[in-house]
């Protein structure tokens, strides 16, 4: 078992009542890992390899689960396939075990309120439904007591499915963009391990894949008759398709089309979030979903947590929390989604991505004030200054920080009545945070400490 994080800790429960031994190896070390150690042992863990040498020993064993953010590619790890270890993890067996119909979502941004939006139809539905992988609970305990009639909806990451051996009945593909290529090792790898959402399906399986992405346009005619497609821009053809025409959000089955609610209806801001609600409702009514449920579920849904989230409102001014924006094209859709002019908040740990197409959008928009903190702070500063010169423009005002705390009171400073203060980094957290999640709720602490 490598990684001994908390996704882990079911898997390693499931392998010891099947009767495993387990031999558990973590880069931290023991005291590192505290009071982790000693429930692994209540487990019946004997035996641990810790700290800088963990994966040195890995070739010697035949099953490796490995922790899915651990890089794949990474010389122990190859070397172990080389003399045919089978690699796997807690996703890839859930989906080798599971009898149930298994809706799968996946994509550079917009899994979780994808994935959230079709679990809530289905549940509105009537359906019996679990909702797991990077949200909700690990299903490794109990997806083989699932009862076949059941539904279980999956959010999925490229680490979750690089070693998939098994694609879900019905997959989505919400798009692709560059996105953690601090752990894969290019984007052609990151692409392939996207397109195991769909690459083990029989031809019973269907792909709710956006017709309107650069990135995922090229892979329509790889599941050809499979594909289900949504777009913004009407139509897109095929025998069944979700996409908005004349303001309405339409499911159509061959001829017949099903107005389900009108744009504005929607409560969740921004195109990106329209194309969500689409790409789950073709999923929801591919797995059993009803009309009612739809239009119920989708005009009362308020967003997830981090996403575009509001906070308050003081002196005017807004203030908004998407800290799960961790890519630049997240960014750029919380950007698109707001109207007014906007304090924007970014930085954090580098991805590897490149900021250029952030940058040329920010030049000139209506990002007046962009305040910039944690290790990437100067990489972007370097990129929108490079973008301005090259307009010959003046890049919006520009702001380092040393902290988030700094960063909220430079953004007080800097809005005016009608502003928007976004915190929407571009960037994963774990420069200063353990998860988005964390650097969301810390940033909603520090405005509502706000006199």
């Amino acid at each position: 078992m490598v990684g001994l994080g908390k996704s882990n800790l079911p898997l390693i429960r499931w392998l010891r009542r099947k009767g495993a031994e387990v031999v558990a190896c973590d880069r931290l070390e023991a005291d590192q890992l505290g009071d982790r150690i000693a429930e692994l042992r209540e487990l019946g863990v004997r035996e641990f390899h810790l700290g800088a040498g963990y994966l040195d020993r890995l070739p010697e064993f035949g099953i490796i689960c490995l922790t899915p953010g651990i890089p794949k590619h990474l010389p122990p790890i190859q070397a172990a396939r080389a003399r045919g270890a089978w690699i796997t993890g807690e996703i890839p067996l859930v989906l080798a075990l599971c009898r149930a119909l298994v809706v799968g979502v996946t994509g550079s941004a917009g899994k979780t309120t994808t994935t959230t939006l079709v679990g809530e139809i289905l549940k509105a539905s009537g359906r019996q439904v679990y909702v797991g992988g990077n949200i909700g609970t690990p299903l490794i305990e109990q997806v083989e007591s699932l009862p076949p009639d059941a539904v279980v909806v999956l959010e999925l990451s490229s680490f979750q499915l690089q070693l998939a051996t098994h694609s879900p009945r019905v997959a989505v593909l919400t798009n692709i963009s560059p996105n953690h290529l601090d752990v894969h090792a290019s984007m052609e790898e990151y692409v392939e391990a996207k397109k195991n959402i769909y690459r083990y399906q029989g031809p019973e399986g269907r792909v709710v894949i956006n017709a309107d992405h650069p990135g995922t346009v090229p892979l329509i005619p790889e599941v050809a008759d499979r594909a289900v497609r949504f777009s913004l821009r009407g139509d897109p053809g095929g025998r069944m398709a979700a996409f908005l025409e004349d303001g309405n959000l339409v499911w159509r089955v061959e001829g017949h089309r099903q107005p389900v609610l009108r744009r504005e209806e929607l409560p969740l801001l921004g195109d990106h979030n329209v194309a969500n609600a689409l790409a789950a409702l073709a999923a929801a009514f591919l797995a059993g979903g009803t009309f009612h449920a739809a239009r119920q579920v989708l005009t009362r849904f308020q967003g997830v947590e981090h996403r575009l989230e509001p906070v308050r409102v003081l002196d005017g001014v807004r203030y908004i929390n998407d800290s799960k924006a961790t890519a630049p094209a997240e960014t750029l859709a919380a950007l698109a989604a707001i109207r007014d002019p906007i304090v924007l908040i970014a930085g954090g740990s580098d991805k590897g991505i490149p900021f250029d197409d952030l940058a040329a959008a920010l030049v000139g928009s209506h990002v007046h004030t962009l305040i910039l903190t944690g290790a990437t702070a100067g990489k972007i500063r370097r990129a929108v200054e490079a973008a301005a010169a090259a307009r010959g423009v003046a890049p919006p005002r520009l702001v380092e920080v040393p902290d988030m705390a700094a960063a909220v009171q430079a953004a007080r400073a800097a809005a005016r009545p009608g502003d928007v203060v976004l915190l929407s980094p571009a960037c994963a957290s774990f420069d200063r945070y353990r998860s988005f999640e964390e650097r969301g709720r810390h940033f909603k602490e520090l405005v509502m400490a706000l006199a």
